[in-house]
């Protein structure tokens, strides 16, 4: 009973740990981490994590990106893979490829990519009802 209580409270550990990159701070390579990712200095590299990424105003990356969640505010220019929601507020930039849950995107933002998304799809059976499956947002 114990260690059980122990391995649930080292769970929450990992999951709301955070990673800063401040301003000033260039990463050339990959990150990946169970936690959640802050962003204000530069990545050039792969970013995968399990956990949300917030890119400050001054923040940017080059390369990919995979988790659940991200913040836009900055730059990012390459692959961005999402299981859950992007949000761009004015000032972000994005290029390249994005597959998202969901998408928020405030007035202003620049949103130069491909982009897929994923979630509930309505399609029609046979019988000419609809059935909802889960798919990319492409149609047959």
């Amino acid at each position: 009973m114990f260690s059980e209580n122990k391995k649930n409270k080292r769970m929450e550990e990992l999951t709301s740990s955070q990673n800063i990159i401040a301003q000033g701070t260039k990463i050339l390579g990959d990150l990946n981490s169970e936690g959640d990712f802050r962003i204000d200095g530069a990545v050039e590299g792969n970013i995968k994590t399990s956990g949300k990424v917030v890119v400050g105003k001054s923040g940017s990356i080059k390369g990919t990106l995979q988790g659940t969640d991200a913040y836009f505010e900055g730059k990012f220019s390459g692959k961005l893979t999402l299981s859950g929601i992007l949000t761009l507020k004015d000032s972000a930039h994005i290029e390249g490829e994005v597959v998202a849950g969901k998408l928020a995107v405030e007035p202003g933002a620049a949103f130069n990519v491909t982009c897929i998304m994923k979630g509930t799809v309505k399609e029609m059976n046979k019988g000419g009802q609809r059935e909802q499956t889960q798919e990319t947002g492409k149609t047959a």
